[in-house]
């Protein structure tokens, strides 16, 4: 690393946070190279000292990859101090990992966790097209009509948005599947508000090639060897 990388990167290879949240954290004036502030596309090299909030912070070794039930109620936060209770808080592990992907606090299920910030780099960017898998409970029967429209992709006001195309089955009366390829904020629901529909309840049940699987809500995981050489390869990240 003679010439250095750039320190949104070197903040990711530490398992930080995403480029996109660095940036963020450089622009807060918390990221410090060797006792100074850091600009936005400095490059740092090995014998650098890079800090973030004081804190030293050097690039991981050991990828790590947990699947977390995140419990209904529960928020998706590094820190939010008006929240009671979040992922962060819940999380009892001896490195640190930070989320990729969210979910909102009315919704549960699958959530990844990593302190590779590469991947999580490579699953929050919306044109990768990476599958994610729900399970929801509308408040009444939808139409077929509804169904094809939806899955066709449909206008959000609110977001000046159209959605991507899905895959959406119906498993029961009120209850339905659905693959999704983006992570607009409350897509599904603000999808099915749309139509008419509320949205009871929703889980999310698999994330590219990691599904929920018997975890209950609260309980998490760490990924093996053969499930992490299924999702670096699915994200298109070699390891």
């Amino acid at each position: 690393m003679s010439e250095g990388i750039r320190i949104n990167r070197y903040l990711s290879e530490c398992g930080i946070c995403s480029r996109r949240e660095a940036d963020k954290l450089i622009e807060r004036g918390v990221v410090t190279i060797n006792g100074k502030n850091a600009q936005p596309g400095e490059r740092v090299n090995d014998s650098d000292e890079v800090c973030v909030e004081g804190r030293s912070v050097k690039p991981v070794d050991k990828k790590i990859v947990l699947a977390y039930y995140k419990p209904v109620g529960q928020i998706v936060s590094e820190s939010d101090p008006h929240a009671e209770d979040t992922v962060a808080a819940a999380i009892e592990y001896p490195v640190r990992v930070t989320y990729a992907g969210r979910l909102d606090k009315d919704s549960e299920g699958l959530l990844l966790l990593t302190n590779d910030g590469e991947l999580i780099n490579a699953m929050m960017k919306g044109k990768n097209a990476h599958e994610k898998e729900y399970i929801v409970h509308l408040n009444k029967e939808p139409s077929l009509e509804d169904i094809d429209r939806l899955s066709d992709g449909v206008w959000l006001e609110d977001l000046k948005r159209k959605t991507r195309p899905c895959r959406i089955e119906k498993i029961s009366s009120r209850s339905i599947r659905m693959v999704l390829t983006e992570g607009l904020n409350r897509q599904i629901r603000r999808m099915w508000k749309s139509a008419g529909y509320y949205v009871r309840a929703l889980k999310r049940i698999r994330v590219v090639s990691v599904s929920l699987g018997d975890l209950k809500p609260g309980e998490y995981t760490e990924l093996d060897e053969k499930q992490l050489k299924e999702l670096y390869e699915a994200v298109g990240l070699l390891r």
